[in-house]
C-alpha cells in the first residue's frame, strides 16, 4: 500500500498547495473550506495507507519478482449479506430530509444511522474467535 499512499499524499500537497494559492488570491470563505476539506480527506486516506504498510508489510502486488500464483487465493473476509448498508443509507436520508423539516427529524436520522454503523461495526467482532 506504499504507492497508494504516496498517490494521495500527492494528492494532498496538491491540495495544499492550491489552497494556498487561492487564499492569496481570492478573499472567500467557501473555495478555501472546500480546498482545506479536500486536503484534510487526501491526507487521511494517505495516513491510513501510510499505516497500513507499515503494520502489515509490502504486498506482494508491491514487490516486482512475485509470481502470479503468490497472489491468488483469498484476500480477506467479506460478508456475504448483511441489513446494516440499507439502514445507514435510510438513517443518512432521514437526516438529509431532517435539514429540511426539522431538527427532530435529524435527531430521529442520527440515531438510525448510529444503529446501522454500530451494526457494520460489531457485525462480525466475534467472528475470530
Amino acid at each position: 500500500m506504499r504507492f497508494e499512499a504516496f498517490l494521495f499524499a500527492g494528492v494532498a500537497l496538491f491540495f495544499a498547495v492550491m489552497g494556498g494559492i487561492y487564499d492569496w488570491f481570492a478573499k472567500e470563505p467557501a473555495g478555501k473550506a472546500a480546498l482545506a476539506i479536500a486536503f484534510l480527506m487526501s491526507a487521511l486516506i494517505s495516513a491510513f495507507f501510510f499505516i497500513q504498510h507499515r503494520r502489515r508489510g509490502p504486498r506482494a502486488q508491491d514487490r516486482r519478482e512475485v509470481p502470479v500464483a503468490e497472489t491468488a487465493g483469498p484476500l480477506d473476509f467479506f460478508a456475504p449479506h448483511s441489513w446494516y448498508p440499507p439502514i445507514t443509507a435510510a438513517g443518512a436520508a432521514v437526516i438529509a430530509l431532517g435539514m429540511t423539516f426539522g431538527v427532530w427529524l435529524m435527531l430521529i436520522g442520527a440515531g438510525i444511522t448510529a444503529g446501522g454503523v454500530a451494526g457494520f461495526v460489531f457485525q462480525y467482532g466475534n467472528r475470530g474467535e
